[in-house]
């Protein structure tokens, strides 16, 4: 019977760091491919799974149990999954052709590897498998150690220590504060533990959406001042129309359908109406900014900026007709439905040849963006 001893590396490190093509057959050739990648990366565990591939072939061959002993080593793909598999497979029948085995037993350093299982069982039979674990020193001097060299990785990148220890000691930090306030306070405990909870929240969550959309907030206001001016104004206008629609909720309510509204959905539609104005100026606001903006700094994608500005009157008809008729306030057949349609659409027709005429007007201003981007 022969029997194969197989290491497998699914992610190519041997190929990545070493420069170890694969399929590599044989003792030598082996121990060569595990001593490279042992110089080129001395922490890396594949390289000792094939040093245990080649100690388990050494033992086997020893021992006389088989006919025939040989070692081999597959790689994969850095990019794990389909196309690592697909490579591991194909190295494997390279393998099986030089040494057709009747029996294979995988090496491996994880569970990772052991997934690409049921491609081997496929080809030849598994005779037992053997995972190899990295032994570490149990010394407390190793431990410290490990743990030293961490934390001086962590230190040693800003964006790294700003996470892990700036928003723990933020927090701490405001926790403290709180704790010392309501020492002199007593009768605010609930208002200083409050006002801390939204503030902790707001920062965390404020720095969060910042590096998760990659907002830089000093290059963007910087860059951009007049964007920033149009979205804050603009969002102002949508607050304080929020603001203003709900406490005069019922006198809308009594404008439009002549009475209280009865029903939570139709209070929600009563208050989408009343918003409506605010809403659609304050998105308008930010819109003019970047209008302004692209103006100022020849932005090509003006044009449609502009489309999209002049298709405000369309959206707040929209939304009014939309409320009203869902209040039953409208039917289809109102000629002010008719009307404000047409309206709408005409509106978008102009924002539309509008666009297209500005693109051909601003096409040579993609030059100069570029020109300013290099």
């Amino acid at each position: 019977m022969k029997a194969l001893v197989l290491a497998i590396d699914r992610d190519d490190d041997f190929g990545q760091k070493a420069g170890v093509e694969g399929p590599v057959i044989g003792r030598d050739a082996c121990v060569d491919a595990a001593l490279k990648l042992s110089l080129a990366d001395p922490e890396d565990s594949d390289a000792n799974v094939v040093y245990a591939a080649v100690k388990l072939h050494d033992e086997l061959k020893e021992s006389g149990e088989f006919d025939e002993v040989e070692v081999a080593l597959i790689t994969g793909h850095p990019k794990v999954g389909l196309k690592s598999d697909m490579e591991l497979a194909r190295q494997l029948e390279e393998v099986l052709k030089v040494f057709p085995a009747d029996g294979v037993i995988p090496v491996t350093d994880g569970a990772e590897d052991e997934q690409i299982f049921p491609i081997i069982t496929s080809r030849v039979p598994i005779l037992t498998s053997h995972r190899v674990v990295v032994k570490q020193s149990e010394g407390i001097e190793t431990t410290y150690y490990i743990i030293y060299r961490y934390m001086k990785e962590i230190l040693s990148d800003p964006e790294v220590a700003k996470v892990v220890l700036g928003i723990p000691g933020m927090i701490l930090l405001l926790y403290g504060i709180a704790r010392l306030i309501s020492v002199w306070y007593p009768e605010s405990v609930k208002i200083i533990s409050a006002t801390i909870t939204g503030t902790i929240l707001l920062l965390i969550g404020g720095y969060f959406f910042t590096k998760g959309f990659r907002f830089n907030v000093r290059e963007t206001v910087t860059k951009q001042f007049v964007v920033v001016i149009s979205v804050i104004a603009g969002s102002l206008i949508i607050a304080g129309g929020a603001i203003n629609a709900y406490f005069r909720l019922e006198e809308y309510a009594l404008e439009l359908i002549g009475s209280y509204p009865g029903t939570p959905l139709l209070a929600t539609l009563i208050y989408i109406s009343a918003l409506n104005a605010s809403l659609i100026l304050g998105v308008s606001v930010m819109i003019t900014g970047k209008v302004i903006q692209s103006y100022l700094k020849k932005d090509y994608h003006i044009w449609y900026q502009s489309s999209a500005l002049l298709m405000m009157p369309a959206m707040w008809v929209t939304i009014d007709l939309t409320t009203r008729y869902a209040m039953a306030i409208l039917t289809l057949s109102d000629i002010e439905v008719f009307t404000k349609l047409l309206l709408a659409i005409m509106d978008v027709a102009v924002a539309i040849l509008v666009g297209v005429y500005m693109r051909g007007k601003v096409k040579g201003w993609e030059k100069v963006e570029a020109g300013a981007s290099a």
